[in-house]
């Protein structure tokens, strides 16, 4: 039950007697902060002082310094040394000593956003140039899609190819910014699916050239696989696989948003947490092995005649790809922090403007430049 106690002071007179002297109370039933009421001014020490008297051995430690206790000797016996660094405060962790150590202060945060970092809006001006230098490929493909040029490479896989190249450059927006549980979940996820239908079209794209070409000759068996829509199908099956691994992942361990307070002493590092790292690298592999698959099934048909030399362009793009993305892994497990996104959007700004440069480039001169290449004769005696 709320009681009221009394405070006294005990002090031993030189005679060996003792008296004792009130000095404050404990109110139990008053607020919080108020309970306890001590005349400081009445109390009497050791010695008959009314000073507060030190430890034996040592003073207080002053702000910012903390106690070392001194070997072999009473706890109350110790050094003062400065704090160490990032000691002062357990109870949050948003906080960070100050130069002095004496008082906390908020720790910054890092994350690759658009009002601090210049890199950011170079990175926003780079994506957003290239996706509409894409949209303007695509629009003069559809403008052209009756020419010889645009026919003998199958306008269809373009189209799709285009739209994905387009969907890449513009999936980097979802790594920029402060990152959230639903963009971490879809930075990686989105752009593993992009690249996906991407490549699919490309191997499409090569196969569909090696199939071409086989079927000219007189009484072949390829023929038949001329009118069947075999390009939708392996398209649709390589995307689909991917589909499938993000779903797993997003399934039983998605990204996520983390606050890192240990890579980095005095800042809060705001990154996406990827979940499963096998779930990670099972995305980017897969990735890797579409471009490995179609930059071998292109090698080989590197030679074909120029009518179908789509193949040579697409060896070069995905050499770029790979090199890309092969350089992306160690530069990705080395560093921390916004460097990490920076890293990673390059690598997707750099293969897909890769595979736009290699692939369609070329069409592009001989669209709007030399038109008179763009005939079927032309094409049929090259």
């Amino acid at each position: 039950m709320p009681s009221v106690y009394h405070v006294k002071n005990q002090i031993f007179l030189p005679n060996g007697t003792n008296i004792e002297k009130h000095v404050g109370i404990i109110d139990l039933s008053a607020p919080e902060g108020k309970q306890l009421n001590i005349r400081q001014r009445l109390i009497t020490w050791k010695y008959n002082t009314k000073e507060v008297p030190y430890s034996r051995c040592s003073k207080d430690c002053p702000s910012g310094y903390r106690r070392l206790l001194q070997r072999g000797k009473h706890t109350c016996c110790f050094d003062c040394v400065q704090c160490s660094e990032g000691k002062i405060s357990n109870k949050i962790d948003d906080q960070w000593p100050n130069e002095k150590k004496d008082k906390c202060v908020k720790k910054p945060t890092e994350f690759l956003s658009y009002d601090r970092d210049p890199v950011a809006l170079v990175l926003c001006i780079i994506s957003v140039t290239s996706s509409i230098i894409t949209s303007v490929i695509l629009g003069i493909f559809i403008l052209y899609q009756d020419t010889p040029i645009v026919k003998a490479n199958n306008c269809n896989l373009s189209f799709v190819l285009l739209v994905s190249l387009i969907l890449s450059f513009l999936c980097v927006f979802l790594f920029l910014g402060r990152p959230v549980d639903i963009t971490c979940m879809l930075r990686q996820t989105a752009f593993g699916i992009i690249f996906s239908i991407a490549l699919s079209s490309l191997l499409a794209k090569t196969i569909m050239v090696c199939i071409a070409f086989k079927a000219t000759k007189p009484g072949s068996y390829w023929r038949k696989w001329i009118g069947i829509k075999l390009h939708n199908c392996v398209v649709f099956f390589c995307s689909f696989i991917q589909v499938v691994i993000c779903i797993c992942w997003l399934s039983i361990s998605p990204p996520f948003q983390e606050m890192n307070t240990h890579s980095s002493p005095g800042k809060i590092i705001i990154q996406c947490n990827e979940g499963s790292v096998v779930a990670f690298y099972a995305v980017l592999g897969y990735m890797g092995f579409l471009a490995a698959v179609s930059f071998v099934v292109a090698f080989l048909a590197r030679k074909l005649p120029n009518s179908f030399n789509e193949a040579k362009f697409i060896t070069f793009s995905m050499l770029i790809f790979c090199n890309v993305w092969i350089s992306f892994i160690p530069a990705y497990m080395s560093i921390m922090g916004k460097n990490t996104v920076i890293i990673e959007i390059l690598a997707i700004l750099a293969s897909s403007f890769g595979i736009v440069g290699c692939l369609f480039f070329p069409k592009l001169y001989i669209i709007l430049l030399r038109p008179d290449m763009n005939s079927k004769k032309h094409l049929l005696r090259l």
